[in-house]
């Protein structure tokens, strides 16, 4: 734990067993670190911090299952926190729970900043699908600009309520085929009533048409 390795040489190192946090690793050349015992296939990596992930991920099967929940159930749910907004948002996480998806909500109540943005692409690079409600958007429009061109395996669906207008560029993020329509609802209880034939279903036809190409 906080080892000093700056421009230490680790490269062909054996660190099978290795526990490593918050190390100093500023100029370490990390290559070809052996990760598996002697009598057993090399496995290598080329960073020690990731190595005991990678090692857990070929040796022990709940964290396997844990990968695959993540990438098959994952939610990400997107949209303003203002009282109002905030009612839906938590309408269609507890929707979602009951189809046994795992909604993930991100408040962007606070300004972005590059740790928002660095966040929400982890989020992001998680999910199965993105549902983003562009209603009142405030910061969403700024994450979405960030996600949505960059992850085209990851279905994302807008969301917008009554007849209020799109936000500008609405129509820029519509020219990825992995964007679905916008969906509009009127009230909360058609949204929820809606939510696994209108919004469910077509994000999961897209993500299975998305793996396939």
């Amino acid at each position: 734990m906080g080892t000093d390795l700056q421009r230490a040489n680790l490269t062909h190192c054996s660190i099978f067993g290795i526990s490593a946090w918050n190390l100093k690793l500023d100029g370490c050349v990390q290559t070809d670190l052996d990760i598996t015992r002697g009598e057993e296939p090399t496995v290598t990596v080329d960073d020690l911090e990731v190595a005991q992930f990678i090692y857990l991920l070929l040796n022990n099967e709940r964290v396997r299952r844990v990968v695959r929940t993540l990438t098959t159930k994952v939610v990400l749910v997107l949209g303003r926190f203002s009282a109002e907004r905030k009612a839906i948002l938590d309408a269609i996480r507890a929707e979602l729970r009951r189809h046994d998806y795992l909604p993930v909500m991100f408040d962007f109540a606070k300004p972005s900043t590059r740790d928002t943005v660095e966040t929400i692409s982890t989020l992001a690079h998680l999910a199965r699908f993105i549902i983003a409600d562009i209603t009142d958007p405030r910061c969403v429009p700024q994450e979405l600009q960030t996600i949505v061109p960059n992850l085209p395996s990851v279905p994302v669906q807008l969301l917008l309520a009554g007849s209020e207008a799109e936000y500008g560029m609405a129509d820029h993020l519509k020219r990825y085929p992995w964007v679905l329509e916008v969906y509009r609802y009127s009230a909360l209880e058609e949204l929820v009533a809606g939510l696994k034939e209108k919004i469910i279903e077509p994000a999961e036809a897209k993500a299975r048409e998305l793996q396939r190409t």
